[in-house]
């Protein structure tokens, strides 16, 4: 049996050296520009024709907008609008990586730990950013809570940044568990499928089951990444007034 864990190794496609720094294009690369791309070129068709009455195509794209919306408006009361680009991307991008993870000879990047915890690490500097931006340095009492004796300054502050700086790993370790457990599912059943001959149909109708399953959880986990982004932008925000 093929390893299963082979579907998530890291494979040079285009070599591209300069000088010391490796600018090699590689599949999970490659897939992340793609989830980009295809993310933009469906929801550009879907809105290629915008009517007064929206067809199915419209209402998908507007529908996902207002859910989007929802999420903002909860986490980051009126402010929401200035971040709702931001928030949607996230969705779109992590979404179709997931996606994109379920096409047959298909990469799924947010499997991976490095780019995962890249978006993640944008969002809490882009919350941070914004919180220094409101408060000026004053943003940083955030890590000495109001209250407590400056005495404790020495134990609650090493606690308080431990605490912030775990929130990107938080969400990394969330979606690339999930991702990596499910695939793993997916591939040992599908060689039960290829491999059992007639037998092969109980496994494959297990399959497909899980294929609907975890397109369930391609939208769940980019939910729960974009409203757990939204939440920290919203701390930040909420912090500044």
């Amino acid at each position: 049996m093929m390893n299963p864990l082979e579907q998530f190794v890291v494979k040079e496609i285009i070599p591209l050296q300069m000088g010391q720094i490796d600018l090699s294009l590689t599949n999970s690369a490659l897939f992340m520009i793609l989830s980009a791309l295809i993310g933009l070129i469906v929801l550009v068709l879907c809105l290629f024709r915008c009517q007064l009455i929206p067809g199915a195509p419209q209402l998908l794209a507007e529908s996902l907008y207002r859910f989007i919306k929802r999420i903002g408006e909860e986490a980051l009361g009126k402010d929401y609008r200035k971040y709702l680009p931001f928030l949607f991307s996230v969705f779109v991008f992590i979404f179709m990586g997931n996606v994109l993870g379920l096409v047959p000879m298909g990469f799924s990047f947010t499997g991976q730990l490095i780019p995962v915890g890249a978006f993640a690490l944008l969002g809490l500097i882009i919350s941070s950013l914004v919180g220094i931006y409101h408060r000026g340095f004053s943003w940083f009492q955030n890590f000495m809570p109001p209250g407590i004796p400056r005495l404790l300054a020495p134990i609650v502050i090493p606690i308080e940044t431990i605490s912030f700086i775990a929130k990107p790993f938080s969400l990394t370790v969330r979606l690339v568990m999930n991702m990596i457990v499910g695939h793993i599912l997916l591939d040992i059943m599908a060689y039960f499928t290829t491999t059992s001959g007639l037998a092969g149909a109980f496994p494959l109708v297990f399959v497909l089951l899980m294929m609907m399953f975890e397109l369930g959880i391609a939208f769940l986990q980019a939910y729960i990444y974009t409203i757990l982004t939204s939440i920290y932008l919203g701390e930040a925000v909420r912090a500044s007034h």
